[in-house]
């Protein structure tokens, strides 16, 4: 079995596993690469279709590209889509001009929380790697979430011997992470394999590209030449820059990702 094949089947087992064990499940898709590798497994866990709901965490202030990559993905494959949005807080003016951490905090984890609350979802999958962040390298496969979405990172239950924590306490949530084996450069080739649709803001125009997707007013493009897959693929190889370089999270100072994760943050 190839390297793919053998991170495709860990990530389905878990995908299946959570489907067992829990009766209202769904999967968090933000229309990036990881998350969109995360719906590809999901299909292929259940032959196609897709058993539970998936959700976008809608800001209002995403690329006009993500949300037509959303609705073209959604139509060509069934999918039955949520979209989570914060109508109270945008209408109060929340912006990611003021202030980024309460943003983050209004329009995605709030937006979630109310989603949450709303459908009644007792686990939630996510397209999170380990190298992705240095605070999500702390993360578990299963990771359960108070009532107030808080994530005790200090405290968190070993997964021994692919015997993963899946139970949830009455009180939680939990979040499951199927990708977090993969890294930045299997995503890339698994979505060469699978002929998987990539959004167009990965590719580079005018020696510019976009590595990580989100808000526009949060994300910057690195200076690339990489137009295609295969060229992504080649640049990864000899790249120093971290992935989310670009995302203003990730600079504001050097715990508010951590700060966010804590506070429910995807």
């Amino acid at each position: 079995m190839d390297h793919l094949s053998e991170l495709e089947n860990r990530s389905i087992y878990i995908i299946r596993e959570s489907y067992h064990q829990f009766d209202r499940l769904a999967a968090l898709w933000s229309v990036g690469k990881d998350s969109t590798t995360l719906v590809r497994l999901c299909q292929k866990a259940f032959f196609g279709r897709i058993p539970f709901p998936v959700v976008y965490i809608d800001t209002s202030h995403h690329f006009p590209e993500m949300y037509r990559f959303r609705d073209e993905c959604v139509e060509r494959w069934g999918l039955d889509l949520i979209v989570a949005r914060n109508d109270a807080a945008l209408a109060a003016g929340v912006n990611p001009k003021d202030n980024k951490l309460n943003c983050c905090t209004q329009l995605k984890t709030q937006a979630l929380k109310d989603c949450i609350a709303e459908y009644g979802f007792e686990a939630l999958l996510l397209g999170i790697r380990r190298d992705e962040h240095g605070i999500r390298a702390k993360e578990r496969y299963f990771s359960p979430r108070d009532q107030q979405f808080r994530w005790d990172y200090e405290n968190q239950p070993a997964e021994l011997w692919d015997q993963y924590t899946s139970q949830a306490d009455q009180e939680t949530h939990i979040r499951i992470h199927p990708l977090l084996h993969w890294r930045e450069i299997d995503i890339w080739l698994y979505t060469q394999r699978e002929n998987l649709p990539a959004n167009e803001l990965y590719f580079a125009r005018d020696g510019k590209r976009y590595r990580s997707l989100g808000c526009q007013t949060c994300c910057e493009p690195i200076e690339s030449e990489a137009s295609t897959i295969e060229q992504i693929i080649e640049e990864l190889k000899t790249s120093t820059t971290a992935e989310r370089a670009g995302r203003a999270q990730d600079k504001e100072d050097a715990y508010t990702m951590q700060k966010l994760r804590a506070l429910g943050y995807m």
